[in-house]
């Protein structure tokens, strides 16, 4: 099967007209909360920026006044959104993908849904990025508890093809990418939920049934500590090897992972920062990410996990009875 993404006649870039301040204003009226984020840049300039991210006007205002050429930051989480982060190849396809038609992200979602027999679910806001990519905006379904996914880990839908959700942010139209190019509107859509098909693949399947008074495993056992020591060096490595643009998610999304081994009493919080943070330091100073930046999302990320227990299955051990 082939995915050929095919944008509809209308799919027209509208050259961008609002200052900042005015895209920041409009973002607020959509019912999005915004932050300010730097300038040509993905960037958030104050912390706890989702925590802070605001409806009020008047916020708006006074940020944008004393900073007027900062981007605008839409904080997903509180917006109830889940938005597709659609990226262009910029570079060779890996030959999976290449072989299956692909060359874009938005060309995995017409798989996707080629393969659950479903429509193309791009009857929603659009946003062109700067460097080819799309922001496809949805409504998160009230109930679900979806995280952001990068690429095609975990329960992640493939190449290039990443969800922003809570913990997550994406940049406004209007805003203006490193290079100069705007973030534009390309379809002015009412935002649609979620599919229910795109929600079932985003959906982890619920841990097995056990007593939330019991420990799943020793803490004494050989696997925990073998799979601590694993996950923590693959994390790591996801950390390190991040790109320009994938950095924050990927060091939240670690974050959080490791986030859940903490609330089984696996591993301590400074041993989590203590690995992140080495593992993400040659970063700094690089497109603008900071040391402000790498510890706020190694916090945040640490306070989303920890929320969630992971679950091992025991194995039985029968062949040594």
């Amino acid at each position: 099967m082939t995915a050929v993404s095919t944008p509809c006649p209308e799919f027209a870039i509208v050259p961008p007209t609002l200052t900042l301040h005015a895209s920041a204003l409009d973002a607020i009226r959509r019912g999005w909360r915004v932050f300010p984020q730097a300038p040509r840049s993905k960037r958030p300039a104050i912390r706890r920026w989702e925590q802070r991210a605001t409806l009020d006007p008047e916020t708006v205002n006074r940020w944008w006044g004393r900073f007027p050429d900062s981007n605008v930051g839409i904080a997903c989480g509180p917006s109830g959104l889940l938005v597709l982060d659609l990226d262009a190849a910029h570079g060779p396809v890996p030959a999976p993908w290449a072989n299956l038609g692909v060359a874009h992200g938005s060309d995995v979602i017409a798989l996707l849904a080629a393969r659950a027999r479903e429509r193309v679910p791009s009857n929603t806001l659009v946003i062109a990025t700067p460097r080819g990519g799309e922001h496809w905006y949805f409504r998160r379904p009230p109930g679900t508890t979806l995280r952001s996914t990068i690429g095609d880990r975990g329960r992640g839908l493939g190449w290039r093809t990443d969800t922003r959700g809570p913990g997550a942010a994406v940049t406004a139209p209007g805003s203006v990418g490193s290079t100069g190019v705007p973030y534009v509107i390309v379809r002015d859509r009412p935002i649609a939920e979620l599919p229910d098909w795109l929600v079932a693949a985003l959906t982890p399947p619920p841990p097995p049934a056990r007593p939330l008074s019991a420990p799943v495993l020793p803490t004494t056992s050989r696997r925990v500590v073998a799979y601590v020591n694993a996950a923590v060096a693959a994390e790591s490595r996801n950390v390190a090897t991040a790109k320009e643009g994938q950095r924050h998610i990927t060091l939240y999304a670690a974050a959080a992972a490791l986030g859940e081994l903490l609330a089984n009493g696996w591993i301590t919080e400074p041993a989590i920062t203590h690995h992140l943070t080495e593992a993400a330091r040659h970063h700094l100073g690089v497109a603008d990410f900071s040391w402000n930046e790498l510890t706020t999302t190694i916090r945040d990320g640490i306070a989303k996990g920890r929320r969630t227990r992971r679950v091992l299955s025991d194995r039985l051990h029968t062949a040594h009875r």
